[in-house]
């Protein structure tokens, strides 16, 4: 094995972090079987109408795996079940992803995490690899698009309480829409990035057709040779550009020393989930446990139904929502014509779009 991947933030990072799993461990037609991913289960509210961060209470069917230093933690299989009226993508990912799914549950504080991650590590060889995609995990807490950080600084500083040797890797900086680009890339500025190949998002295309992450979805694009503006759910404009492939490694007290809300949960140790988002609120002026900034305006979720039969009258309507874009993610497509993120799989079909955005141009 070639260590723990930590998918940073929850949501669609499992996606982005198994192409990334493929690439650092040089392994892109997963010929070593299959890398162990840790994620949290925390979802967009169209998905999961708590917005809550859900821990283990809230499944039915995890499968409950034993460590070798007698800790143990959750993992997820197909047939694992969200208890309503929460919603969760995990068990279809435990699905079509071609990983072993673990849980991160920080209920019980950071102290908790840390020893639950380090018992997750153990049984994957002992090193740790940490993957966001877009960025936010080296956010300085004041950027003007920033959202949610909490989740990436509670992962930085529970593997910084583990003392697992670590290493952090920014997928796609950008591609989230909450640190621009270049701001990100100064930070990365010693960084040789790596980039992934073909093979590495092939393994990710099941689980690409439906899911509707969209930092994952342009990453993934971005490595197969997208180029250009791309319409999403939340912005207007998200530019891929040639330092859009890259994963960006860097060692684990370089990202904690940007975020300081990493720094200081390390040196105050909340000793719970709480008041780790207090702290969080305190210092970026966003709560950790809100599932979106605060200031951001919310959106009805569409009523979903059935794509519109015309291919030719349904493209143009994207054209038009567009807005100037080339491409535009699948999940603002669906939205777009009323739809949700259940629909994807149908729109791909009479749009017979088979590549993880939709290309207008």
């Amino acid at each position: 094995m070639s260590g723990l991947y930590v998918a940073a933030g929850g949501g669609g990072d499992p996606v982005g972090t198994l192409i990334a799993a493929r690439a650092i461990g040089g392994d892109p037609a997963g010929r070593a079987g299959p890398p162990l991913i840790a994620t949290y289960a925390w979802e967009r509210p169209e998905v999961d109408p708590t917005a809550a961060l859900l821990g283990a209470g809230d499944f039915e069917g995890l499968v409950r795996e034993a460590a070798a230093d007698g800790g143990g933690f959750g993992a997820f299989t197909p047939a694992t079940r969200v208890r309503p009226p929460a919603g969760s993508t995990l068990p279809g990912l435990a699905r079509d992803l071609p990983a072993r799914l673990l849980l991160l549950d920080p209920a019980a504080g950071l102290a908790a995490l840390a020893r639950q991650i380090a018992s997750m590590a153990a049984a994957a060889g002992g090193r740790i690899h940490v993957v966001d995609v877009g960025g936010d995990v080296l956010t300085h807490g004041d950027e003007p698009a920033l959202c949610s950080p909490f989740g990436d600084a509670l992962t930085l500083a529970a593997c910084r309480l583990t003392g697992v040797p670590t290493t952090v890797h920014v997928a796609g900086p950008g591609l989230d829409g909450e640190i621009e680009e270049r701001t990100l890339l100064e930070r990365l500025a010693t960084s040789r990035p790596l980039v992934p190949d073909r093979d590495a998002v092939a393994a990710a295309a099941r689980a690409l057709a439906w899911h509707p992450s969209e930092a994952s979805a342009l990453w993934a694009a971005a490595v197969l040779g997208a180029r250009g503006a791309v319409r999403t759910v939340r912005s207007s404009a998200i530019r891929l550009t040639d330092a859009s492939p890259g994963l960006y490694p860097l060692p684990l007290e370089e990202a904690v020393g940007h975020n300081p809300v990493a720094r200081t949960l390390v040196e105050e140790r909340p000793a719970t989930l709480r008041a780790a988002a207090d702290l969080s609120h305190r210092l970026t002026g966003i709560h950790g446990l809100e599932s979106e900034h605060p200031g951001m305006p919310r959106q009805n979720p569409p009523a979903g139904g059935t794509p519109p039969p015309d291919r030719d009258r349904t493209m143009k309507a994207l054209r038009a929502a567009a807005d100037g874009a080339g491409h535009l993610t699948l999940r603002y497509a669906a939205r777009t014509l009323g739809l949700t993120w259940r629909d994807i799989p149908a729109l791909r079909t009479v749009l017979g779009s088979h590549t993880p955005l939709l290309r207008l141009t």
